[in-house]
């Protein structure tokens, strides 16, 4: 019985440190990122808008241009000094990139036109290309590579260490999907619901494709076409309307929220969420068949 006991406080002690040492790595980098980030936006921005003078529109760019450079070096630093590695996730692969661009938006825009196709969604008119779109399309890529960054490499890979890959893909992608619940706080009880389903199934997806390629610009590249596809149909994305108003289409929908997807978007439509619990099924076979798994730490 007390060989039983030590072995079991000894079990504890080292689940402890397993906790402790994994919440301290999430807190190291996310406190870098986000304080790399938040010195550029008080204290170089402001500089260089003084010293500068640039319009608007060339702030505007300057700010996403600067906040991206200072999360990837801030993440890289903590790569290179915290965990003592290369941030091998980091290298540009043009070639891999470019492919999971165009499935991110054939994934999503195969459902899509099928919903139009049925007349679930309807086109109302055709405004053309906007210049504006230009602008937008760098939003939604900077927002998807610091998505992809903070909830992939970081989030992710320091739970993957500690616990496995299925357990990280799990615990990932439901706090993935609970950030994302205030886009639909507007809506229902079902909206809550099938945004929590949706979004943990976009986490699954993309942490899946993380797992094949460990690669950040490949899954950033898939996740922001995923949204530039959506923002395209003239349908909600995300749950943001804001700038529906600059698709080349103007959409609306013709059918039950289940199938629309609702206040949230394609995302929330059963057919959009079947496809991508497909794409999830085959990315993790492949996963295993591949061995790119990594197994809980005994």
């Amino acid at each position: 019985m007390n060989t039983r006991y030590k072995d079991l406080m000894l079990r504890a002690r080292s689940l402890v440190r397993l906790v402790a040492a994994t919440l301290l790595s999430l807190l190291l980098g996310a406190a870098a990122i986000a304080g790399a980030v938040l010195l550029f936006r008080q204290g170089l921005l402001p500089l260089i808008d003084a010293a500068f003078q640039p319009t608007a529109q060339w702030l505007s760019a300057i700010r996403r241009v600067g906040i991206l450079v200072a999360a990837l070096s801030a993440y890289w630093a903590y790569v290179r000094w915290h965990e003592k590695r290369a941030a091998v996730e980091l290298r540009v692969m043009p070639l891999r990139t470019v492919l999971g661009a165009m499935s991110g938006a054939g994934l999503v825009a195969l459902p899509i036109a099928v919903l139009f196709a049925l007349g679930v969604y309807e086109k109302v008119h055709f405004r053309g290309f906007a210049p504006a779109l230009l602008g937008v399309a760098g939003l939604i890529s900077v927002a998807a590579i610091l998505e992809e960054l903070v909830y992939r490499c970081l989030l992710f890979r320091v739970l993957e260490r500690a616990t496995g890959t299925i357990v990280a893909l799990a615990i990932q992608a439901l706090v993935f999907a609970i950030f994302h619940l205030e886009n639909v706080a507007r809506g229902g009880t079902w909206d809550l619901v099938a945004t929590l389903v949706s979004v943990t199934l976009l986490g699954l997806l993309w942490a899946g494709l993380f797992v094949l390629t460990r690669n950040l610009w490949v899954v950033a590249a898939n996740h922001a076409a995923w949204n530039f596809t959506i923002l395209l149909s003239g349908v909600p994305l995300s749950g943001i309307d804001d700038w529906k108003s600059l698709a080349p289409v103007e959409s609306r929908y013709v059918g039950p929220d289940w199938l629309t997807g609702g206040v949230f978007g394609p995302e929330n439509s059963s057919l959009v969420m079947l496809s991508v619990a497909t794409a999830v099924l085959v990315m993790l076979r492949s996963a295993v068949r591949s061995g790119a798994l990594v197994a809980a730490p005994k």
